[in-house]
């Protein structure tokens, strides 16, 4: 993965640069006429899959966003207050949380989507949410009940063994998270790459190309591309179970691994990527779900996720288990109890 990620980059950012005192259209083009994607671009947003319960509708009025965005600043400017040294440490059994404010970059604005605020990137259903069938819900709260067990490193989720990022980050689909929402895209004529900040994931989108044999399933989904126009349109068909539910502070959805998840990037100008995303399983939801955000052209670089520097919790979680075993306790499953309760 990282050859094809340095061959891809040594052959296009020339051309791209190319292509790009060529034209002096507002979308930059490669030298084969095709929309060109390359660089950094971000989604960071207050905005989420999921519609928050005190909006009723998916556009909000710029007042409606000015408000959220000045109570999420309220609560940054909180929690960046110096600690109170006072208070000691947590109780026993209290959460003593993992992250302070420093390490927080959800973005500080209201997803905004060709000029409209947005309360969710869920479009269809109208009412900003999965649309999960009984069954669907059912196989979601099994993966929830097994995939936090404690008898060996392989049943640990994903995202904590540091394999996949938060949140559905590197997708698809790709949504923003807590943090690191910065994505690189590097493009040839046959193949494009989108290395996401978050855990470092790199995803190939095979041009005209062909899916993996149904055994072969991967993190991210086996996808391929063709060009509709001036629009990419890809197809993500087997996904490993294990990433079908994807949790981050605050959110929690799931993608089940059976899903095809069809995806348009439309390149509306220099600094702007429209991102629409279906999908699709009949037999975990009750209709395809849709949505749309918008990726923004960022001046920043990705920054170098090194997720297993000093990282001791896969061990000392199993370490744990093991001394409660030998108490005759049995250890409870960790439940992202705030985002399971919003599921259900």
């Amino acid at each position: 993965m990282r050859s094809l990620l340095h061959v891809l980059l040594g052959g296009s950012i020339l051309l791209s640069a190319v292509a790009h005192a060529q034209t002096g259209s507002a979308v930059p083009r490669t030298p084969d006429g095709k929309p060109d994607f390359q660089g950094v671009w971000t989604n960071s947003s207050l905005t989420r899959l999921e519609r928050p319960p005190e909006f009723s509708g998916l556009v909000l009025s710029e007042a409606e966003a000015r408000g959220w965005e000045t109570e999420a600043a309220s609560v940054a400017a909180a929690d960046n207050a110096p600690t109170d040294q006072t208070l000691g440490a947590p109780d026993a059994g209290e959460d003593p949380e993992g992250y302070n404010y420093f390490w927080i970059d959800p973005g500080t604005g209201v997803g905004k989507v060709k000029g409209e605020y947005r309360s969710s990137w869920l479009v269809d259903p109208p009412n900003g949410k999965v649309p999960y069938t009984p069954a669907g819900r059912q196989a979601m709260m099994k993966e929830v009940a097994t995939y936090n067990s404690f008898d060996n490193p392989e049943e640990r989720i994903p995202i904590e063994r540091c394999l996949i990022g938060f949140a559905s980050t590197g997708g698809p689909p790709m949504l923003n998270a807590l943090y690191n929402n910065h994505h690189q895209i590097i493009q040839t004529p046959d193949s494009i790459a989108i290395n996401v900040e978050m855990v470092h994931d790199t995803r190939i989108i095979r041009i005209n190309g062909e899916h993996n044999p149904p055994a072969v399933r991967q993190y991210l989904g086996s996808t391929v591309g063709r060009w509709e126009g001036d629009t990419l349109v890809t197809e993500t068909m087997g996904f490993k179970p294990k990433e079908a539910v994807r949790v981050d502070f605050g959110f929690f959805a799931y993608v089940s691994s059976d899903s095809k998840v069809t995806e348009r990037f439309t390149l509306l100008n220099a600094d702007e990527i429209f991102y629409e995303f279906t999908v699709t399983d009949p037999v975990a939801y009750s209709q395809p779900w849709k949505g749309e955000l918008t990726f923004r052209r960022s001046p920043d670089q990705i920054h170098e996720y090194a997720c297993h520097e000093g990282n001791y919790s896969v061990r000392n979680i199993l370490t744990g288990a093991r001394e409660m075993e030998r108490q005759g306790l049995k250890a409870a499953v960790t439940r992202p109890r705030a985002r399971i309760d919003r599921a259900e």
